[in-house]
């Protein structure tokens, strides 16, 4: 107790960096234990970010003497997003070079199968809309909010949380409660799905990553051994491509826009595929994109968890807990049954895919780690788009005519 209160005279940013480490240093043992070979992996730190957001956030405001709402919430968003930056960026990178090939020759599997998960995840979200309406005293309209909330949580989709509660007005406060509820399902569900599958499946992961190379075809890779480096890591060239895909998803049409994160896996991707501009390198080293997608998941997970975890307490219900599952559970399961008998996409490209279906940042990192190839970023890039796009024009019709 009186190293927590020693921490809380000092600076408030102090602290939050403080917290931050603690909770990434606490939540890599958590996701390092493996039962039956199944572990959680960085969402390990998700879940201690949870926890630290449910007891603490509060707290936080009250103890450092700021302004909760503005200080605490600005700096959370700030790691957020940082945190997602370097993440999209570096799976841009890694992708890059595989990805336009891998793209032209599953272009239709892609389109189909982003739809069909959005789809299902769609349905159920009617599904429970009306028949939990039944057994719910709120009104239609403030239950409906809830439940698209539900929906942008169960698929951990930033895009639809902003379309939907930009839509609901004045009962945006009920779309964050069911975002918050579904999102530590919406994380951990998707994570232990892709870790889960190809043990049922009993597969042999050499074998499975050959038939991905074999499905996105020969990997093109520039040779960077003979150009010019504009700084030693490719920090340089990694901050240009942030930028610019900072500015290409603030950009709005008709409303809509790729966001952050839409923005620099796009830019990433296409830097990543030409490798340099001239005799200049475009390319931030192999080792600099693996750290940060890395180090960029664990930001991201951490500024989103403590504060999904600041309501999670306040407003959980058990019953919206089950229906967040059920929209997490269900389009994965019918987008992987779907995938496999019909679309014929091999393991490795199919659960790739169904990361991107999701929009799940998470279990993509969990997939490479499992996987042992980061090859399969290629599917969760190219389906990613169509589901982004999907989920929130599906948010938005929910809303509006049910």
């Amino acid at each position: 107790m009186e190293i927590l209160g020693g921490l809380l005279s000092i600076k408030a940013t102090t602290f939050l960096t403080f917290s931050v480490f603690g909770i990434a240093a606490v939540g890599y043992l958590l996701g390092k234990i493996t039962i039956k070979g199944v572990n959680l992996g960085t969402a390990g730190v998700f879940i201690m970010a949870l926890v630290f957001g449910c007891f603490m956030y509060s707290h936080l405001g009250d103890q450092l003497m700021v302004n909760e709402s503005t200080f605490v919430k600005d700096a959370l968003k700030i790691v957020e997003n940082v945190g997602l930056v370097l993440f999209v960026t570096s799976v841009g990178f890694i992708a890059g070079p595989n990805f336009f090939r891998n793209l032209k020759k599953n272009f239709k599997s892609y389109v189909l199968l982003g739809l069909i998960i959005i789809l299902s995840a769609g349905l159920s979200a009617i599904a429970v809309l009306f028949i939990g309406g039944n057994f719910t005293q709120l009104p239609h309209e403030e239950f409906k909010a809830i439940v698209v909330g539900l929906l942008s949580g169960a698929l951990t989709s930033t895009p639809a949380f902003s379309a939907a509660k930009e839509a609901v007005g004045a009962l945006d406060d009920l779309v964050a409660v069911g975002n918050g509820i579904a999102y530590l399902f919406g994380v951990v569900g998707v994570v232990l799905f892709v870790q889960l599958v190809p043990k049922f499946e009993k597969a042999d992961m050499a074998v499975e990553r050959q038939k991905l190379l074999v499905s996105a075809g020969e990997e093109k890779k520039a040779d960077t051994s003979k150009l010019k480096q504009l700084d030693p890591f490719g920090f340089c060239v990694f901050s240009i491509v942030a930028v610019l895909g900072i500015l290409l998803g603030s950009i709005k049409v008709g409303g809509f826009s790729l966001t952050v994160t839409g923005g620099c896996i796009i830019v990433a991707l296409i830097f990543g595929h030409f490798g340099k501009c001239g005799n200049i390198c475009i390319m931030p080293k192999t080792d600099t994109s693996r750290v940060f997608r890395e180090l960029g998941l664990m930001l991201f997970l951490i500024g989103a968890g403590i504060a999904g975890g600041a309501s999670f307490m306040k407003y959980f219900e058990p019953i919206y807990f089950i229906y967040g599952i059920i929209m997490t559970l269900l389009p994965m399961i019918i987008g992987f049954i779907f995938a496999k008998f019909v679309l014929k996409l091999p393991l490795l490209n199919n659960l790739g895919s169904i990361t991107g279906g999701m929009t799940s940042t998470p279990a993509l990192g969990t997939l490479i780690a499992t996987a042992g190839t980061e090859d399969v970023a290629s599917a969760y890039a190219a389906t990613y788009p169509i589901a982004l796009i999907s989920i929130v024009l599906t948010a938005k019709l929910i809303i509006q005519f049910c």
